[in-house]
Protein backbone atom coordinates (compact mmCIF):
# COMPACT_ATOMS: atom_id res chain seq x y z
CA UNK A 1 0.00 0.00 0.00
CA UNK A 2 1.22 3.74 -1.32
CA UNK A 3 1.98 5.78 2.07
CA UNK A 4 0.48 8.10 1.86
CA UNK A 5 -2.45 7.30 0.00
CA UNK A 6 -3.56 8.77 -2.96
CA UNK A 7 -6.72 9.90 -1.18
CA UNK A 8 -3.85 12.06 1.60
CA UNK A 9 -2.25 13.70 -1.06
CA UNK A 10 -4.98 14.60 -3.16
CA UNK A 11 -6.25 16.59 0.27
CA UNK A 12 -2.90 17.83 0.30
CA UNK A 13 -2.50 18.92 -3.18
CA UNK A 14 -6.54 21.23 -2.79
CA UNK A 15 -5.90 22.30 0.68
CA UNK A 16 -5.01 25.50 -1.16
CA UNK A 17 -8.24 25.65 -3.30
CA UNK A 18 -11.02 27.95 -1.75
CA UNK A 19 -13.97 26.50 -1.07
CA UNK A 20 -16.24 26.86 -4.43
CA UNK A 21 -13.19 26.24 -6.58
CA UNK A 22 -12.31 23.36 -8.73
CA UNK A 23 -10.06 21.52 -7.18
CA UNK A 24 -7.02 21.25 -8.84
CA UNK A 25 -6.37 17.04 -8.73
CA UNK A 26 -9.40 15.00 -9.29
CA UNK A 27 -7.74 11.58 -9.98
CA UNK A 28 -5.02 9.71 -9.16
CA UNK A 29 -3.84 9.97 -12.45
CA UNK A 30 -2.63 13.59 -11.50
CA UNK A 31 -1.00 12.39 -8.59
CA UNK A 32 0.89 10.25 -10.48
CA UNK A 33 1.72 12.44 -13.25
CA UNK A 34 2.72 15.07 -11.20
CA UNK A 35 5.19 12.89 -9.14
CA UNK A 36 6.83 11.30 -12.03
CA UNK A 37 7.30 14.11 -13.44
CA UNK A 38 8.99 15.62 -10.18
CA UNK A 39 11.12 12.27 -9.89
CA UNK A 40 12.44 12.68 -13.34
CA UNK A 41 13.64 16.36 -12.06
CA UNK A 42 15.12 14.48 -9.52
CA UNK A 43 16.74 11.96 -11.55
CA UNK A 44 18.11 14.79 -13.58
CA UNK A 45 20.06 16.40 -10.96
CA UNK A 46 17.53 18.51 -9.42
CA UNK A 47 17.87 18.80 -5.30
CA UNK A 48 15.32 17.20 -3.30
CA UNK A 49 13.40 19.44 -0.98
CA UNK A 50 12.57 17.16 1.81
CA UNK A 51 15.59 16.11 4.28
CA UNK A 52 17.06 12.74 4.72
CA UNK A 53 16.62 12.29 0.66
CA UNK A 54 20.27 10.36 1.13
CA UNK A 55 18.98 6.83 -0.25
CA UNK A 56 15.74 6.96 -1.13
CA UNK A 57 14.43 6.68 -4.54
CA UNK A 58 13.23 9.40 -6.44
CA UNK A 59 9.75 9.03 -6.65
CA UNK A 60 9.28 8.40 -2.98
CA UNK A 61 11.45 11.24 -2.48
CA UNK A 62 8.93 13.32 -4.92
CA UNK A 63 5.56 11.32 -2.99
CA UNK A 64 7.43 12.84 0.44
CA UNK A 65 7.64 16.28 -0.94
CA UNK A 66 4.01 16.59 -2.63
CA UNK A 67 3.31 15.56 0.96
CA UNK A 68 4.48 17.98 2.76
CA UNK A 69 3.80 20.40 0.57
CA UNK A 70 6.86 21.38 -0.55
CA UNK A 71 5.72 20.78 -4.68
CA UNK A 72 2.80 22.49 -6.01
CA UNK A 73 0.89 20.75 -9.12
CA UNK A 74 -0.48 23.77 -11.05
CA UNK A 75 -3.61 23.89 -13.12
CA UNK A 76 -3.99 23.83 -16.36
CA UNK A 77 -4.64 27.61 -16.75
CA UNK A 78 -2.28 28.67 -14.48
CA UNK A 79 0.34 26.65 -16.51
CA UNK A 80 -1.49 27.88 -19.81
CA UNK A 81 -0.76 31.49 -17.72
CA UNK A 82 2.89 30.99 -17.04
CA UNK A 83 3.65 29.68 -20.43
CA UNK A 84 2.05 32.37 -22.21
CA UNK A 85 4.24 34.72 -20.05
CA UNK A 86 7.60 32.81 -20.79
CA UNK A 87 6.77 32.92 -24.38
CA UNK A 88 5.82 36.31 -24.35
CA UNK A 89 9.33 36.79 -22.62
CA UNK A 90 10.80 34.54 -24.94
CA UNK A 91 9.95 35.39 -28.55
CA UNK A 92 10.78 38.96 -29.10
CA UNK A 93 14.32 38.54 -27.56
CA UNK A 94 14.89 35.36 -29.89
CA UNK A 95 13.03 37.03 -32.58
CA UNK A 96 15.47 39.41 -34.37
CA UNK A 97 18.85 37.45 -33.73
CA UNK A 98 16.47 34.68 -35.38
CA UNK A 99 15.87 37.05 -38.35
CA UNK A 100 19.38 38.45 -38.64
CA UNK A 101 20.89 34.22 -39.10
CA UNK A 102 18.23 34.04 -41.76
CA UNK A 103 19.90 37.43 -43.52
CA UNK A 104 23.33 36.46 -42.54
CA UNK A 105 22.43 33.06 -44.39
CA UNK A 106 20.95 34.78 -47.46
CA UNK A 107 24.03 36.99 -47.86
CA UNK A 108 26.32 33.95 -47.81
CA UNK A 109 23.98 32.33 -50.36
CA UNK A 110 24.58 35.23 -52.49
CA UNK A 111 28.36 35.90 -52.21
CA UNK A 112 28.70 32.61 -53.05
CA UNK A 113 26.49 32.45 -56.22
CA UNK A 114 28.68 35.88 -57.11
CA UNK A 115 31.79 33.66 -56.57
CA UNK A 116 30.75 30.99 -58.83
CA UNK A 117 29.21 33.30 -61.59
CA UNK A 118 33.15 35.21 -61.97
CA UNK A 119 34.89 31.84 -61.82
CA UNK A 120 32.25 30.78 -64.37
CA UNK A 121 33.11 34.08 -66.33
CA UNK A 122 36.98 33.77 -65.70
CA UNK A 123 37.00 30.18 -67.07
CA UNK A 124 34.87 31.52 -70.27
CA UNK A 125 37.45 34.59 -71.14
CA UNK A 126 40.49 31.87 -70.47
CA UNK A 127 38.96 30.06 -73.20
CA UNK A 128 38.53 32.52 -75.94
CA UNK A 129 42.21 33.50 -75.03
Amino acid sequence: MLHPSYSDLMKVVNSEVEQGEAPVVNSRYSIVMATSKRARQIISGDEPLVAGGAGKKPLSLAVEELNQGKIKILAEDEVMEEQELYDGEEIPAAAPEDTRAVQDETEDEEQEVTAAEETETLQAEMQEA
